[in-house]
């Protein structure tokens, strides 16, 4: 049975991609250190169905406290899903979190890998906020990067890192950077998640500028199906691939579709546009497509039905 490792185990994709593994009969190691950006409480809820498989091995600690070098034997994958997440929060005080867990976690994570010769794979999870306002649409791999936030800033200092270590020595890192995911266990401080709760407990939706700007979304089984074709194929080795869910949406006509699953209306309040919000994202997704097989499954629709059946009993 090979060992993979997954960081970010409490998050949201963590935990799905995670689950995958152990139904697919892989070892899993799973990292997290459940800090506070938001509830620990959703963490640990998230991981908690995984503590009933034999092959489950939790580790609660900094990513950066961590002896790799121990960790990494006879490790073939790592998955890196943990991050610090979120565009809005990375202004400010806060932007230390952003370098110590974007990118020096993952400089840690590398040198480590530099010497694992058990490792096949070294899998990123990046993000479509490293391109920030892309003049192409959809955006292909080949753009130029122009994050417009500090968190675009540290998530692609990180992807760059992980070149670098290819270069140098080896290691045999992919990147996807994801667009815009949500399903079940999506974070609270995602807009499907706050639109769902804010409907459920009667309370009016923030929306930042005039609700006519437009997102790629990904559902989370997508995102997870990615990473498993990202371990597997060979020819992943030292490429970028954006993850999308194929199309691009009006964010005033998901609100439309939310409302019909809901069979209620939502009260919308409309807020100034959020520094370093991209206006539009749109995911080119052909290479994906040609070199890891990716095809995402998962209608915008038939995504936010699974989410809304998901929430409810949360807030209820």
């Amino acid at each position: 049975m090979t060992t993979q490792i997954v960081t970010g185990i409490g998050g949201f994709i963590g935990s799905h991609l995670a689950e995958s593994l152990l139904k697919k009969g892989y070892s899993v190691i799973g990292i997290d250190q459940f800090n506070d950006y938001y509830n620990p409480s959703f963490k640990r809820k998230n991981a908690e169905h995984l503590l009933q498989y034999p092959a489950f091995k939790l580790i609660e600690e900094d990513i950066q406290a961590l002896n790799w070098h121990e960790l990494l034997k006879d490790v073939e994958v790592v998955y890196h899903q943990a991050a610090q997440a979120g565009v809005r929060a990375s202004w400010g005080e806060g932007f230390r979190n952003y370098t110590e867990r974007n990118i020096n976690a993952t400089q840690i994570m590398l040198e480590a890998a530099k010497e694992t010769p058990s490792l096949k794979r070294f899998v990123f999870a990046s993000t479509s906020s490293v391109y920030g306002n892309a003049e192409t649409m959809p955006t292909p791999e080949t753009i130029c990067p122009q994050p417009v936030s500090p968190y675009g800033i540290t998530k692609l200092a990180a992807e760059r890192m992980c070149w670098l270590y290819l270069q140098n020595f080896g290691v045999p890192v992919t990147a996807l950077r994801y667009f815009t995911v949500y399903g079940p266990r999506q974070r609270p401080d995602m807009a499907f998640h706050k639109f769902f709760k804010a409907a459920i407990i009667d309370e009016p939706i923030s929306i930042y500028g005039d609700g006519q700007q437009t997102r790629d979304f990904t559902f989370v089984s997508d995102i997870v199906a990615a990473n498993l074709l990202a371990g597997e194929v060979p020819e992943a080795i030292g490429e970028v691939f954006n993850i999308g869910g194929g199309c691009r949406v009006v964010l005033a006509d998901v609100l439309t579709t939310m409302e019909k699953i809901m069979g209620k209306p939502l009260q919308k309040n409309y807020i100034d546009r959020a520094r370093g919000d991209a206006r539009h994202t749109s995911a080119d997704i052909s290479k994906a497509k040609k070199i890891l097989g990716y095809k995402p499954e998962v209608s915008l629709a038939e995504g936010l039905a699974q989410e809304w059946l998901w929430i409810q009993p949360l807030y209820k």
